[in-house]
């Protein structure tokens, strides 16, 4: 089971960012329940991800890149990116859900103007990384 969660966590994370392409595409089309439908799909796939990647590296720890030269420096600048905006999104994510839910329309907007690309880069790079890692 331990050895199936990275490509959980793929899967998890590629799922987020397809529900937060098609929340965008809801919202701008006007439709207010389907987004909010949708980003809170979104949200749910990525806490089950959070906590889904803490118990397999709780128990497996760090997990080495064992590939050199240009590959390693192109895998090393996607985790540091990766790595520093995940953990950036997580208030974003509250600040933005906690705007919406209190009906801040206007403000919540503005916010997820910011929130949004960067929850998507961090979930496509997620699923990146996890290639690189286990299937390069």
């Amino acid at each position: 089971m331990l050895k199936q969660l990275p490509a959980l966590n793929a899967t998890l994370n590629a799922l987020a960012a397809c529900l937060l392409a098609l929340g965008y595409l809801r919202i701008r089309q006007g439709r207010r329940d389907q987004h909010r439908k949708l980003m809170l799909s979104a949200l749910a796939c990525s806490a089950v991800f959070l906590a889904s990647y803490l118990v397999y590296h709780f128990q497996v720890g760090s997990v080495g890149f064992r590939h050199r030269g240009l590959l390693r420096a192109v895998y090393l600048a996607i985790l540091l990116s990766h790595t520093v905006l995940a953990t950036a999104i997580v208030p974003l994510i509250g600040v933005t859900l906690a705007l919406a839910l209190r009906g801040s329309h206007e403000r919540h907007r503005r916010w997820a103007r910011v929130t949004l690309p960067l929850w998507a880069y961090v979930s496509v790079t997620g699923v990146v990384i996890y290639w690189m890692l286990y299937r390069l």
